[in-house]
């Protein structure tokens, strides 16, 4: 039996693929101006010749001597001469021009299309081909992005499924070890990890449809001090056991506040925001639920008095699986601001943060009133 590894014959060599084909990409431009100075060559030498027979002939015709047939001919051939070279000036402005911006895109496309997701053009160059520069450099930059986001994504999954797994089958392995009772209290702890796997999933394919814009929602009018008041309501035991004040205030004017949208949604949007909130609000706290109107638009906000987030973190709480605290990560998985995120996008709307360490956070979810549909 053969020793050789089986599968593409690229897998038998080190490093990626493309680095086996750059002796060719680098030499893509050089073929180029090779075509173009062949193919002129040939147009200069037929137009020498054809210049100077014609010249002979005009001169033998109209009976022109020897010394006046020589003019006309010298004359044709440097008419001739002065041509092609006009058309070598040409051609070498229109390889620098053309040719050579265009097999560097040829080249970056290749080794794009192979895997290599650090190709780039240079930029620099006027007019379209800068453009058409630029504008592969910034697809390129996103599929970089987005290949970076699917590689994070998967390794996060893994991440966050590897414990709750680990600790189910740790659990069974035991009891049918006998080192366990299967006792009510050790089933319902490996029931409680098999609920929180399936939330992760659920979450993780609630935000692919958010994310891919392929969410179904069911808009209606909506009145904004109703959502505030039944998340309260939802939330009002847990505030109460936690030692945190939960309230809503509205002004006057806000209490007839409308927007068109999923009020299954928002409830998800704010109940994450409230849940958060719960979280890292400490006994004593506060968290206040409130509206009010802008300019074509209503702004529901979460305010708790909790530990806040760093400056530096406030770029990333959106992010899948992401915990500022690993110590207070909680019983979530990781994605409720991150589905939020989506959910506030999916109606047309942003959500904000503002937060002081030691102060509390505020989040801000705008959205548009009744009647108002943004893209």
């Amino acid at each position: 039996m053969s020793d050789q590894p089986h599968g593409p014959s690229w897998h038998r060599h080190s490093g990626p693929p493309w680095r086996h084909r750059r002796h060719w990409r680098g030499k893509r431009p050089r073929f180029l101006f090779l075509r173009f100075a062949t193919v002129f060559g040939l147009m200069a030498l037929l137009v020498v010749g054809g210049m100077g027979a014609l010249a002979l002939l005009l001169t033998r015709v109209m009976g022109g001597e020897a010394p006046t047939a020589v003019l006309v001919w010298l004359g044709g051939c440097g008419l001739a001469l002065a041509l092609p070279l006009l058309g070598m000036g040409l051609a070498v402005r229109a390889w620098r021009s053309i040719a050579q911006p265009l097999g560097a895109v040829m080249e970056a496309a290749d080794a794009l299309a192979e895997g290599d997701l650090n190709a780039r053009v240079p930029e620099g160059r006027p007019g379209e081909f800068g453009g058409l520069a630029r504008s592969f450099n910034r697809m390129a930059s996103e599929l970089q992005r987005a290949e970076n986001v699917r590689r994070n994504l998967t390794a996060d999954v893994a991440h966050e499924l590897r414990t709750p797994l680990h600790i189910i089958q740790g659990n069974l392995e035991g009891v049918l070890d006998g080192v366990y009772e299967p006792t009510p209290e050790h089933i319902a702890d490996t029931l409680e990890e098999t609920q929180l796997l399936a939330r992760l999933v659920d979450d993780l394919q609630l935000l692919s449809l958010a994310e891919a814009g392929e969410l179904a929602l069911r808009r209606e009018t909506v009145a904004a001090p109703d959502l505030l008041a039944d998340v309260a309501t939802s939330f009002g035991g847990q505030a109460d056991a936690a030692g945190v004040s939960l309230q809503v205030a509205l002004q006057d004017d806000a209490r007839d506040l409308a927007l068109t949208a999923d009020p299954d949604r928002l409830d998800q949007v704010l109940s994450n925001l409230v849940a958060n909130a719960l979280r890292h609000t400490p006994p004593g706290g506060a968290i206040t639920l409130s509206a009010s109107a802008g300019e074509g638009a209503i702004q529901i906000s979460v305010a708790d008095t909790g530990s806040g987030i760093l400056t530096d973190d406030l770029p990333y709480i959106f992010d899948r699986f992401w915990r500022g605290d690993k110590a207070r990560a909680g019983p979530g998985t990781g994605l409720g601001l991150a589905i939020a995120r989506q959910l506030v996008l999916a109606h047309g709307g942003h959500i904000e943060v503002a937060s002081a360490v030691g102060s509390g956070t505020t989040f801000t979810v705008t959205l548009p009133r009744v009647g108002e549909r943004r893209s």
